[in-house]
């Protein structure tokens, strides 16, 4: 996991996680709806939200972190959303994690990186983060750290899903508690990466099943043309945009 500082008066301080990849099991889609997990909330922040408070959060909270990347900062209306979650996902090699390191390297100095095998260390961490913002809140009224990167959340979360962890399903909402939590109360940019299994019949579809389809604020999909750096963002998920949207990008070296 990395965590990124800014210098005071840049409006662009980070903080980031590099997980290492490692093979996941093929996504097993739910025959049931998580039943007692799934809360009754699009949330999933531990609150409910009434359309006041929608107007408001959509209305006062229109900060951006641009990704360096013109076209999806065009595509998402100035970059990644403070105080929302955002999933990028896409098959190997389509240039999700070139849209990741993009913004890494506009902020490397300020970057601290923790490397997280699994389920439980990922939980070490955050916690970890969220008693430091807490500290920073008391002591001198607020964070530097405005950018959370897990790359990849897929890898963490798969293995504990896939039957060997009774409580698994519970674990990875859990995850998606912290994390909006994190984003909402702290005015995190919160960014994960998803990677993709088959859907059938040739098809793909990102990983995580229809428990993890509902986490995210905005779900971007990265395809890439082949022999070559032109990569394509369609927007399958936004709380603003229209599903489908696309924007071309040419992905960094």
């Amino acid at each position: 996991m990395s965590a990124t500082r800014g210098r005071s008066g840049e409006g662009a301080t980070t903080s980031g996680c590099g997980l290492k990849r490692r093979n996941a099991p093929q996504d097993h889609e739910d025959s049931e709806m998580m039943n007692q997990d799934q809360l009754s909330t699009e949330d999933w922040c531990g609150r409910f939200w009434n359309g006041m408070e929608l107007l408001k959060d959509v209305n006062e909270k229109k900060h951006f972190l641009p990704t360096g990347l013109e076209g999806i900062d065009t595509l998402l209306g100035g970059g990644l959303r403070q105080g929302q979650l955002t999933e990028i996902t896409g098959p190997s090699s389509s240039g999700k994690t070139q849209t990741k390191d993009a913004r890494l390297k506009s902020v490397m100095k300020s970057i601290i990186c923790e490397s997280v095998f699994d389920i439980f260390a990922l939980f070490e961490v955050l916690h970890q983060l969220e008693v430091s913002l807490l500290n920073c809140k008391v002591n001198n009224g607020g964070s530097k750290v405005c950018l959370l990167i897990i790359d990849s959340i897929s890898s963490l979360l798969a293995p504990i899903i896939g039957g060997k962890y009774p409580q698994g399903r519970s674990m990875m909402i859990s995850v998606a508690m912290i994390l909006k939590k994190l984003a909402d109360e702290h005015n995190l940019s919160v960014l994960v990466t998803n990677h993709m299994v088959s859907a059938g019949n040739g098809a793909v579809k990102p990983a995580l099943g229809e428990s993890w389809k509902a986490v995210p604020h905005v779900r971007l999909m990265i395809s890439r043309e082949c022999e070559n750096n032109i990569c394509t963002a369609t927007v399958l998920k936004h709380t603003l945009l229209a599903s489908g949207r696309t924007a071309k990008f040419v992905a960094p070296s």
